[in-house]
């Protein structure tokens, strides 16, 4: 498939494929003319390019996470992705749980309130980001 192709399946610019191309994330298989020419398992690695997008990965992990064996993925660049979605899962919940209870709170004021008085202690000491102290705020 000639650069074109690939940019008209895959919905990229062929500035894009190039770029790509120039980080070592896809590779041409060769040239016809002027037009750089690629396998048609490059939209398979565009799609995992897009995942991987998706989830998180910046371009350069993701050019370490497929440095490994040809047709392998880094497990262990995987693994601390997945770790890392679990921590920032765990601080949306704690946040969600936040912004419902503010919003069902019964008190006159949320500032009477003394769990969102809690919430904001925690958010104003930039500890919003700790898992640990939003599982306790999430309990309190």
């Amino acid at each position: 498939m000639d650069i074109a192709e690939v940019a008209k399946a895959s919905g990229l610019p062929a500035s894009t494929l190039r770029y790509y191309e120039e980080k070592g994330l896809i590779q041409a298989c060769g040239r016809s003319g002027l037009r750089r020419q690629f396998s048609d398992s490059v939209l398979e690695r565009l799609a995992l390019i897009s995942l991987g997008g998706a989830v998180g990965f910046s371009l350069d992990e993701m050019v370490r996470m497929f440095s490994t064996d040809a047709g392998s993925i880094d497990r262990g660049l995987l693994a601390a992705k997945a770790d890392e979605l679990d921590r920032r899962i765990n601080e949306l919940v704690a946040m969600r749980d936040g912004l419902r209870h503010a919003a069902e709170c019964r008190a006159a004021s949320h500032f009477e309130c003394p769990k969102f008085l809690r919430i904001l202690k925690v958010a104003g000491r930039g500890r919003s980001r700790s898992p640990n102290k939003l599982k306790a705020v999430r309990k309190a």
